[in-house]
């Protein structure tokens, strides 16, 4: 035989022996043999074996120290295994039942980062991006003085951008879509959702490096929105429209945006007070 085939023996070998261990471990009726084992398992860096053993003797296990210490590592196998939504619910239920647990910290930490790891990409729903950085500002609340804080303040920092990026990618969809009324079945307008989306996002992230970027956008979404209002409201609307570029060149005098912001204004501030052509006028 070759030196490959006997490599290859030899291999088999030892994976068929250890699965051998595994089921005979997975079969015994002794808990703490299984904790013992799962234990061995996790340094091993086999964790959904752990996490099946860590599984099994939970129920023996509760209301015991080795029951507090089976519960956190089941929860810390399962998110080594990248089982992420479980992990999170293990790491709850484990700083749920044991508050003051010696795990407890650990735990609500790594209950944040099971979430974390969670996220979907920025053009997704963001929910599971809410949650955790909902469940991160618990820990930093709970636990300002951790070693583990300032790495949880830094992944709710990066989370917030990325909401911020969802936020910015929905306002600007809206004003791309301008004068569609396809989507706007109720009666609404693309560029007054821009506008809506804009400010909640300003409103709600203040220091956000696409603050002057939203800013700008609002000022666009109302000069268009002003343009295609109906005789009644455009007046209204463009007062409000040069009212919002005089505060984004006021907040942002040496904006890159400022010369197409005058230009707009150059535009369109003739018009105000003056009488409008109502065949021309499109409707909002």
């Amino acid at each position: 035989m070759t030196k490959f085939t006997y490599l290859f023996i030899a291999i088999a070998t030892v994976v068929l022996t250890a699965c051998s261990d595994y089921n005979r471990v997975l079969k015994s009726t002794d808990p703490h043999y299984k904790f013992e084992a799962a234990k061995e398992y996790f340094v091993r860096g086999h964790y959904n074996r752990a996490a099946t053993l860590l599984n099994d003797v939970l129920p023996a296990l509760r209301g015991t120290e080795a029951g507090q210490e089976a519960l956190f590592m089941h929860g810390l196998a399962t998110l080594r295994a990248k089982d992420y939504e479980a992990a999170s619910t293990i790491l709850r239920k484990y700083y749920t039942d044991y508050p003051k647990g010696y795990f407890a910290e650990q735990a609500k930490y790594y209950s944040g980062i099971a979430l974390y790891n969670a996220v979907p990409e920025v053009k997704l729903d963001q929910t599971p991006t809410y949650e955790a950085v909902t469940e991160l500002s618990q820990f930093v609340e709970h636990y300002p003085l951790s070693p583990l804080a300032q790495d949880a303040r830094n992944k709710i920092f990066e989370l917030q951008d990325q909401l911020i990026e969802k936020e910015w990618l929905s306002a600007k969809l809206y004003y791309d879509l301008g004068s569609y009324f396809g989507n706007c079945s109720t009666g609404g307008s693309n560029f007054q959702a821009c506008i809506t989306t804009a400010e909640n996002a300003i409103r709600e992230y203040p220091y956000s490096k696409r603050r002057e970027e939203f800013a700008w956008l609002i000022v666009r979404a109302k000069f268009d929105l002003a343009n295609q209002s109906v005789v009644e409201k455009k007046q209204e609307r463009l007062s409000n429209a040069i009212e919002e570029y005089q505060n984004f060149i006021d907040e942002y005098p040496e904006s890159v945006y400022r010369k197409e912001a005058e230009q707009l204004y150059n535009k369109y501030s003739k018009q105000l007070n003056r009488p409008l052509n109502t065949e021309t006028e499109e409707q909002a």
